[in-house]
């Protein structure tokens, strides 16, 4: 097996940001391909894993934003891309697919020195874009609509893309975010303009061009860059924009909601924030060093930068005792390294302000009272190049949290994990449910009444029954819907293709 130099095949990576438009890229200022000028304010990026300057691009305005969804209309109404057969658009994405797997160690490169993963996670979601891709082209001509006859006249229900769609995406996933919205837009005919994190910006132009390189015709595809005051705001209040597609923060959210009714009604699919909790009853299955494992793997995945993080631990009394040491014994196996490294598991944070932020979180919990039994400091790292200024964390662990806590309430995306306990199964679902947040929620169990009553109670767009098999197991794809202050709107599954179109009920009076 070939061991790959990940740090010199980083120092030889094309790191330019570029937008893609009309089925090419597309520089800002440009002369013989060089961006000559960066304008007023320019999107500076510094890199995770040693602090050093990444890259460099222009802002991006309104301008591209007009430029970007003039082109998917264009393409729209063209009908090069809408008017296929859709076996046709299933057998691109699945092009795609095979394009994105071959150039899977370029792409996920791109999105380890963007975020700052693990290599290793970072192979792991481009092999998700692959599998979200395959899938979703699978699923596209099973969805099926109403019709019947009644006397002499036959009705029937017809569907159809909507027309063009912006999807903004979050940083912490870049492509995994971005293909979930690519590949329903795509497959059910419609246009679309993505614009991914100014956080995170390497990799969506480079999918772009292999979407194109596929089979997907010049327009139908386009990335803006820039920040999400400017040209996020742009595509919101767009008004040949048909549909707004965003992940991110909550607070993020509530302004698309305002954009959109105050523009043109555009529809809207949010995923926001999430402050989900584990349950551990103490029926749970024998084995607690799996259990602590789990509760680990789900507090602290992509460093705790994941909306469905299982950040809230809520134990029975009873089994407390025994359990925390466990938790406590595997968040020691955590150490923050290189992410150019391929043993590394645990990487950095993706900028200086997220880890502050992390950083005033643990400050304020220690303020308010919580009780911190584990890590919650910086970590200095040295990568192959030098002594690293990167943006490295310890895991955090807060017992005898107040559920009225700042750490208890709001999204921090970063490793802090908050325990509380409870006596009975109803001071459980009461301190699950005491959240702004209804994203996700995971129960360790052998109980399938209690599993079935809490599936009912909670708060929760996706539930996990955690029994002896890791959740990411396996299981049917069926799509979730946020709850609360955590969005609304289908994302995955056979429903989450409707989202992207719209019905028309047609009555044939004969």
């Amino acid at each position: 097996m070939t061991t790959i130099n990940w740090s010199m095949r980083a120092r030889d990576t094309d790191l330019r940001i570029r937008n893609f438009m009309e089925g090419d890229h597309v520089s800002h200022s440009v002369d013989n391909n060089t961006i000559v000028d960066l304008g007023e304010n320019p999107v500076t990026k510094y890199s995770p894993r040693d602090g050093r300057l990444l890259y460099t691009f222009p802002a991006g305005d309104s301008t591209d934003v007009d430029r970007a969804v003039a082109s998917a209309r264009q393409a729209f109404e063209n009908g090069s891309w809408r008017t296929l057969p859709c076996y046709q658009r299933k057998a691109v994405l699945t092009t795609l697919a095979d394009l994105v797997e071959t150039h899977k160690e370029e792409l996920a490169l791109l999105e380890c020195l963007d975020v700052g993963k693990p290599i290793s996670s970072a192979l792991d979601d481009i092999a998700f874009v692959v599998g979200c891709l395959k899938s979703t082209a699978e699923m596209a001509d099973k969805l099926r609509s109403a019709s019947g006859a009644d006397g002499g006249n036959f009705s029937y229900q017809l569907r159809k893309p909507i027309g063009v769609v912006a999807g903004i995406v979050g940083w912490n996933y870049p492509l995994v975010l971005a293909i979930q919205k690519i590949a329903p837009a795509l497959v059910m005919g419609n246009s679309l303009v993505l614009k991914p994190s100014e956080f995170s910006s390497l990799s969506a132009s480079r999918l772009a061009a292999l979407a194109i390189e596929a089979g997907v015709p010049p327009g139908v595809f386009n990335v803006v860059h820039g920040r999400g005051t400017t040209v996020g705001a742009a595509l919101a209040h767009h008004p040949d924009v048909d549909m707004l597609t965003f992940t991110g923060s909550s607070a993020t959210g509530k302004q698309m909601m305002i954009a959109a009714g105050q523009s043109n009604m555009k529809r809207l699919m949010l995923e926001c924030g999430g402050k989900s909790p584990y349950i551990v009853f103490d029926d749970c299955p024998d084995d607690l060093d799996f259990i602590a494992a789990d509760i680990v793997e789900t507090a602290f995945p992509n460093q705790g930068e994941r909306c469905s993080a299982g950040t809230r631990l809520l134990i029975q009394e009873s089994i407390k005792e025994k359990l925390l040491p466990k938790i406590i014994e595997h968040t020691k196996k955590i150490i923050p390294l290189d992410p150019l490294n391929p043993d590394t598991t645990f990487g950095a944070l993706i900028n200086e302000t997220q880890l502050n932020k992390v950083l005033a979180y643990i400050d304020s919990g220690k303020e308010e009272g919580a009780e911190l039994i584990y890590g919650g400091q910086r970590v200095e790292v040295t990568t192959e190049e030098t002594a690293s200024q990167g943006y490295y964390l310890q895991p955090a662990i807060f017992d005898n949290v107040n559920p009225q806590q700042r750490i208890a309430q709001e999204e921090i995306f970063g490793p802090v994990l908050s325990i509380f306990t409870f006596k009975d199964e109803e001071e459980a679902i009461q301190l699950a449910n005491n959240s702004s947040f209804g994203l996700a929620a995971y129960i360790a169990t052998e109980n399938l009444g209690r599993a079935n009553r809490l599936a009912q109670s909670l708060d929760a767009g996706l539930i996990v029954i955690v029994g002896t098999a890791s959740p990411s197991a396996g299981g049917i794809d069926l799509g979730v819907e946020p709850h609360k202050e955590s969005g609304f709107g289908m994302e995955g599954g056979l429903a989450g293709l409707t989202a992207y179109t719209v019905s028309s009920s047609v009555h044939l009076c004969l």
